[in-house]
């Protein structure tokens, strides 16, 4: 394995999570609470936000074995009483995340179309932008799975009947181990779904730009 990509990996993946935790505390701070800042996670400073593991250690396990690169952090903590507009408010907060990946995939698409990064490979610079727009999709797509506590949970939680409800709050402590539990079983199909999600996320940029493909 290339160690200047697993280098690349590890920039990506810490710019990206940071911003993407930022994004959630400042969506709260804008709803109305300040947990968030006051607990030290309305920064950029990626001590605050960065899980060994999650952030860190997987991604750079997935790079190495060749896989989509996906990840998490630690969770901005939300007091959702606080929150305009109650579980939809939650909502937006979850959805800030994966939203400012998708928008830093995007300028990252944007980048390599443009320049030509994509189609006249530079090396180090090609690597990089296409690392980040799909490490940034990775991240998107993988947060929006709807188990507790990643981001898609606080989304069905908007919209789901209480007894939906129980069963997530229940959830809430174990999930992330549920969810890579089931990455490890199913590991082949997940990383098929990653790589067909992405695929669809990729047309629609080239379909923004005006490229059918």
């Amino acid at each position: 394995m290339d160690i200047t990509y697993l280098f690349i990996v590890l920039i990506v993946t810490t710019t990206s999570m940071v911003l993407h935790e930022f994004m959630h505390g400042l969506v709260a701070y804008w709803l109305g609470d300040d947990t968030a800042k006051a607990n030290g996670r309305l920064t950029l400073n990626p001590l605050k936000h960065l899980d060994p593991f999650m952030s860190v250690l997987l991604p750079l396990l997935l790079a190495i074995s060749g896989g989509p690169v996906f990840g998490g952090a630690k969770p901005v903590p939300i007091d959702t009483r606080n929150l305009k507009y109650k579980e939809w408010g939650f909502a937006l907060v979850a959805i800030a995340g994966p939203v400012t990946n998708i928008l830093l995939a995007f300028i990252g698409f944007l980048v390599g179309h443009f320049t030509g990064l994509f189609y006249n490979p530079v090396p180090f610079w090609s690597t990089f932008v296409q690392a980040w727009m799909f490490i940034n999709m990775g991240f998107a797509i993988f947060n929006m799975i709807p188990i507790p506590p990643l981001d898609g949970s606080r989304v069905l939680y908007a919209i789901a009947p209480d007894f939906l409800r129980n069963i997530m709050a229940q959830m809430e402590r174990w999930g992330i181990m549920i969810v890579l539990v089931l990455v490890m079983i199913f590991g082949t199909a997940f990383s098929s779904f990653m790589s067909g999600a992405m695929d669809a996320i990729l047309k629609v940029f080239y379909w923004i730009v005006g490229v059918y493909i």
